[in-house]
């Protein structure tokens, strides 16, 4: 089964490339090129086929999360979610181009030596990166804390590009194996929930957004709260509201005190909502939803089907073409809505039938 798990991952891995930007180059290698001139085709020219390979991988991601779960007792948390570090560490970011807008952010302070937060890429318009940019018109939106993390990749690579973006990934990794040992220090099952959810997998460790750093420190300070050792819990609690705002209200966690706890947990969701009205839906937003493990595992585990479309509504951008049109970001809401119907369905069924088992 983890050798299965392994190849899929593998297959993730090298499928991420297939929407790699045609003015990317990452090395000037006759291998790199034949790579790029066969995967490339697919994800542009062959947008169908290319569906197809997203969806069967998804798919083998969550049966082999259900597969691993049920086993848990006889594996190794921390074991598999190094295979799937190693492994996923040169995966490319090919649902999201934030991640490269993370590492020139950081290149403003590092390289430029001037100030992300009034600076933005257009003023410094003879930068070769612009070429596969976005949002090169805002300056820097997220908290010191990412922007304190962020530096420490970038001023290793010496405004390289290929250094920066390994040292960068290899951060998400260090963060994302981070985790898993404290959740496995908590409780082996909340480890590996963590460590093999396609979620996390795909947003967290593939396109890398901050949202895993800030899930990660708020594990961290829980780990800290349950240890009751509660200034390392604030302070680490504190730093993951730090990277862009969004976990502000866990810093309100407890140990033992559940009424306010899930009331926490009802906020979180409710500023997850919020954002996805008055913005757009992002699937990464969730990532939020994770900090919770240690507190609602169950009732996270209800809304796979959930997350499953979450990962799913990228069907426009994958074998469409982008987001261009109304016409594709309304196709997205549709596909997140039908899933999020079909997990409460599920949910009112598995009860109704429980019921009636009882």
């Amino acid at each position: 089964m983890i050798i299965l798990y392994a190849l899929t991952l593998i297959g993730f891995l090298f499928y991420s490339y297939v929407l790699v930007d045609p003015n990317l180059t990452f090395i000037n290698n006759p291998l790199w090129n034949q790579f790029r001139s066969i995967v490339i085709p697919i994800g542009y020219y062959q947008r169908e086929f290319s569906w197809y390979i997203y969806l069967i991988l998804v798919i083998l991601l969550f049966i082999f999360h259900f597969n691993v779960l049920k086993h848990f007792n006889k594996l190794n948390p921390l074991k598999i979610a190094f295979v799937i570090g190693a492994i996923l560490l040169f995966s490319y970011p090919f649902l999201s181009h934030d991640f490269f807008n993370y590492m020139f952010d950081a290149k403003i302070l590092t390289f430029y030596h001037q100030n992300p937060y009034l600076q933005k890429a257009l003023d410094f318009p003879n930068d070769p990166w612009l070429r596969f940019l976005q949002w090169t018109h805002r300056s820097y939106p997220y908290g010191p804390v990412f922007l304190g993390v962020s530096l420490i990749p970038s001023f290793l690579s010496f405004g390289k590009f290929l250094l920066g973006f390994i040292f960068f990934k290899t951060t998400v990794v260090v963060f994302y194996f981070l985790a898993a040992i404290f959740l496995n220090k908590m409780n082996k099952k909340w480890a590996i929930v963590f460590a093999t959810h396609p979620l996390i997998l795909v947003e967290g460790l593939i396109n890398g957004h901050n949202d895993l750093f800030a899930l990660v420190l708020g594990i961290m300070g829980i780990f800290y709260l349950y240890k009751n050792k509660n200034i390392f819990g604030r302070i680490f609690l504190i730093l993951s509201a730090g990277i862009k705002y969004f976990t502000l209200p866990i810093i309100a966690l407890t140990k033992n005190k559940k009424l306010l706890n899930y009331l926490v947990f009802i906020l979180q969701i409710g500023i997850v909502v919020y954002y996805s009205i008055v913005s757009e839906v992002q699937s990464w937003y969730f990532l939020a939803l994770f900090v919770f493990i240690p507190y609602y595992e169950a009732i996270l585990s209800r809304f796979n089907i959930f997350f499953a479309g979450l990962l799913f509504s990228y069907y426009p951008y994958i074998r469409l073409g982008g987001w261009d049109t109304i016409e594709k970001v309304n196709l997205k809401h549709q596909i997140i809505l039908v899933f999020f119907f079909l997990n409460i369905i599920w949910l009112v069924l598995r009860g109704f039938f429980k019921k009636k088992e009882d």
